[in-house]
């Protein structure tokens, strides 16, 4: 048997004095000299814990140690000793497994108290663990992947899952900061009570978690348990009497085919959760060589966006909106057309150009170049704008639009700004000057996709928006589902009652039209009215639909 190596070298043990072993799934796998001297047991390669330490087998003890494995939290426990001597173990949840510290009267030193041994243990136990929610952290992550790597030709294979909560911001911002501990903490421990031998959960950073599976049939197992994990995460946390709902999303990664050292398995792993996400979160996906390609795909066309302003590859197609069967204006649609990939859609290229900090200049030229097409049509329509939420948390937002609108020549009263509620879940007050200043100037403002995200009637009684636009997820069954039926009618007498227009979104056929219409919808948009088109078409379009109506 092998003396025990703690895990940090700055911990060192004495091993003349000091009594320590570690276990891994109750195993005796490692210990220091003197727990092999006192325990003849531990020379033994098939020695237990229970062999080592009968004594724990009472339920008492055994439901401390099973403690300490769920929870991380070390424990300190008495026993009995020889003549009438009491033991003391302190256990601890170490690198591979659970590891025991054991002090006696027998064998206390008058220059080294018993408890600044145990209170060594415990520091060991502070710097490889989490202290809010008791999990391993990223230190002991990255020793027991390393650890465990490579995977032997013909041996077990490996498991690892990255995953990360799915809207956890938003509970840190709308109900603070310990709201948000108290998820991290919840989550902890439902994910505890789902691993079961071989399994070890991780906290990394923030609301990222990982998994270690060993062993098992892979993926399935990895697969099974991420399901579990997905579903579980179904469930509400109760925090303060307040459901509260947080899902996850899970990238699977397996060693060795994936990866056989920590550095490649975590990328796969984290390919994996993209995936995920990229799918429509709270789910699980797991590796595989395609994914690779996306990203490497997607990494690409990250690049090229940077240069694409400069070189002109962006366009805008305008959408009719109608109002009483005429129309009344376009909604501006940004394209991009790649000259090797073709037309990239708006959803794959506007998150990049977000996270990358370029839909500033990109959204500043969308609007002039919107508001200076706007000043040809008639003197009555008007113009409606995205604003992404970079755009609308950048500094200086008034200034830009009052500068674009005089120097495009077009009346504020023409151009109608469009926010998504995920604007307003940040720097409320900041927001709340923003849109009342775009107010004062004159311009309309409209509450995009509407019943889609968060919804809150607060926004609708603090920020002053002139429209709001019903999400086509409501109008594509609106003739024949009574739920969609009850949600569009519901909006749109809350909005008047705020004195507000609305807008349906997502318009196909003549009978959603008519069912609107008798509604009280206000204005129409949508494939029925017409597909986006290009600048130069909108004079045509408008000719035509001027003698349709005659």
């Amino acid at each position: 048997m092998t003396d025990f190596d703690a895990p940090s070298s700055t911990l060192p043990w004495s091993e003349a004095d000091e009594i320590i072993s570690l276990y891994q799934d109750a195993r005796l796998i490692g210990c220091s000299a003197a727990l092999g001297r006192k325990y003849q047991i531990a020379a033994s390669l098939q020695a237990t814990i229970w062999d080592v330490y009968p004594e724990l087998l009472g339920s008492r003890h055994k439901l401390a140690v099973e403690s300490v494995l769920a929870t991380g939290l070390p424990r300190s426990i008495d026993i009995p000793g020889p003549s009438g001597t009491s033991r003391k173990l302190f256990i601890f949840r170490a690198e591979r497994g659970l590891g025991i510290f054991e002090t006696s009267e027998a064998l206390a030193r008058p220059h080294a108290p018993n408890s600044e041994s145990e209170e060594r243990v415990l520091l060991l136990h502070q710097a490889t663990h989490d202290v809010l929610t008791g999990l391993p952290n990223r230190r002991q992550f990255s020793e027991d992947l390393c650890s465990d790597l490579p995977v032997l030709h013909g041996a077990n294979r490996l498991a690892l899952m990255q995953i990360d909560l799915d809207d956890f911001k938003p509970v840190n911002d709308t109900l603070g900061h310990a709201a948000g501990d108290l998820v991290l903490q919840g989550t902890a421990k439902r994910l505890q009570t789902l691993l079961g031998d071989g399994e070890l959960a991780y906290r990394l950073a923030g609301d990222e978690f990982a998994v270690i599976q060993r062993g098992g049939v892979q993926p399935a197992e990895a697969e099974g348990l991420a399901d579990l994990i997905v579903n579980a995460f179904k469930e509400p946390f109760t925090v303060d009497g307040i459901d509260v709902f947080v899902g996850t999303s899970i990238g699977i990664a397996i060693a060795p085919e994936d990866g056989n050292d920590g550095e490649q398995l975590m990328k796969a792993a984290d390919i994996a959760l993209y995936a995920a996400k990229n799918e429509g979160r709270g789910r699980a996906r797991t590796f595989n060589r395609s994914m690779l390609i996306m990203l490497e795909q997607r990494e690409m066309l990250r690049r090229s966006l940077r240069v694409a302003l400069q070189e002109q590859q962006f366009f805008i197609e305008y959408q009719p909106m109608a109002e009483s069967g005429s129309i009344v204006g376009f909604e501006a649609l940004l394209r991009w057309q790649h000259p090797f990939a073709g037309i990239i859609p708006p959803s794959m290229f506007i998150p990049m150009a977000e996270a990358d900090g370029l839909m500033g200049e990109i959204g500043e030229w969308v609007l002039e170049q919107a508001c200076r097409q706007a000043v040809t049509w008639p003197a009555h329509f008007t113009v409606a704008v995205n604003l992404s939420p970079a755009e609308f948390l950048r500094k200086g937002l008034t200034d830009r639009v009052a500068q674009i609108l005089d120097s495009a020549g077009l009346p504020p009263e023409h151009l109608e700004l469009e926010i998504t509620e995920s604007v307003l879940l940040e720097r409320t007050t900041n927001n709340l000057d923003t849109l009342h200043t775009l107010e004062v100037l004159g311009v309309r403002i409209s509450l995009d996709d509407f019943g889609t995200r968060y919804s809150s009637l607060a926004y609708l009684k603090n920020f002053p928006f002139d429209t709001i636009k019903i999400d086509r997820y409501f109008i594509k069954d609106v003739e024949t589902d009574v739920k969609s039926q009850a949600i569009v009618r519901s909006i749109i007498a809350l909005a008047h009652g705020l004195g507000m227009r609305v807008t349906a979104e997502g318009v196909e056929n003549a009978h959603q039209a008519a069912w609107l219409r008798k509604r009280g919808c206000d204005r129409l948009q949508g494939n029925l009215l017409s597909t986006p088109m290009s600048a130069e078409s909108i004079h045509d379009f408008l000719l035509i639909s001027s003698l349709a109506t005659r």
